[in-house]
């Protein structure tokens, strides 16, 4: 989505921080960076040392997001702390930590769109879905969110290299995304593809949603299964929650504006409160979803961590 121009606050709001407001916030931010990543890590060890969560396609899409999440963590955070201490960096460099963050990004709504899906075939479709949801299938999957999020991004980069002056890439700059990628038609491009990705995503979430709903209607079976199927629907809009959350990075530039008209005494606060919900909470959510609320998973983790703290109280 928006990114870098989204996750920075304003430039010349920046230095109206007094010095400890500045450290706070950057204390903040990257303690929550390392406590959200500390448990991320913990959830791809888990999914690493079990086979059952390997094979299984739900699980896949899932620690994928996680690991997406903690790219695109780093790197949002790395940004906020970049601009609070060097306030401008290398324009090179800028490219480099903005392109892992919108790939990253961008992949956020995909994969949930995803995860979504497989949700609906699971429920909806069960004697099917071994043969839909195939290992194979979900890396393919996976291999095209990134082919076109590459696209969305890449497309930038050679726009900027055809119409900027080389010596931008020798410049200091505030690191913005639209301070790089300036050009009418990457804009243009990036707005129409964030319609169009939002499109097809909340179609994806509103389809898997309902058909799993009349499903849990309409079914006459166990409560075990309807446990099951309301579990399902939960987990979709919790999907969906997610994915509102991550949608505010397309209105930033509009609230921002807001804060200024509603908030101009706080509006500093204000505006380090909007980073820490569109950027941070988001990417909170993930490890609820599964590693907390998913009882396959939450079993091996417990036993992971149960291991781990008798091993120490062995030594």
């Amino acid at each position: 989505m928006n990114s870098s121009s989204d996750v920075n606050v304003s430039s010349s709001y920046i230095n109206r921080d007094s010095a400890s407001t500045a450290v706070a916030k950057n204390v903040i931010v990257v303690a929550l960076g390392i406590i959200i990543n500390y448990i991320n890590g913990t959830l791809i060890h888990t999914f690493r040392k079990h086979q059952i969560f390997c094979v299984n396609p739900r699980y896949i899409l899932f620690i994928h997001l996680v690991i997406n999440d903690m790219i695109q963590l780093t790197t949002t955070i790395s940004l906020f702390v970049y601009s609070y201490i060097f306030y401008k960096i290398n324009a090179f460099f800028c490219c480099l930590i903005l392109i892992f963050a919108i790939f990253t990004t961008f992949n956020t709504p995909l994969n949930l769109a995803a995860m979504a899906m497989e949700c609906y075939i699971a429920v909806c479709f069960p004697l099917r879905h071994s043969e839909l949801c195939t290992i194979k299938r979900t890396y393919i999957l996976i291999g095209c969110i990134w082919a076109m999020s590459a696209l969305s991004i890449f497309t930038d980069v050679f726009i900027a290299v055809a119409t900027e002056p080389l010596r931008l890439i020798y410049a200091t700059v505030y690191c913005e995304r639209d301070n790089l990628f300036r050009h009418s038609f990457s804009i243009q491009k990036r707005e129409i593809s964030y319609v169009i990705c939002l499109v097809v995503v909340w179609l994806s979430l509103f389809y898997s949603y309902f058909n799993i709903i009349c499903a849990a209607k309409t079914a006459r079976v166990a409560k075990s299964t309807s446990g099951n199927m309301s579990n399902t629907r939960n987990t979709v809009l919790l999907h969906g929650f997610q994915l509102l959350l991550c949608m505010l990075n397309y209105v930033s530039h509009i609230m921002i504006s807001a804060y200024v008209s509603w908030f101009p005494r706080h509006f500093r606060q204000v505006l380090f409160f909007h980073y820490i919900t569109i950027q941070i909470f988001p990417r909170f959510i993930s490890p609820i979803v599964y590693g907390l609320r998913d009882k396959t998973f939450k079993q091996y983790l417990k036993q992971y961590l149960v291991f781990t703290v008798s091993a120490r109280h062995k030594q």
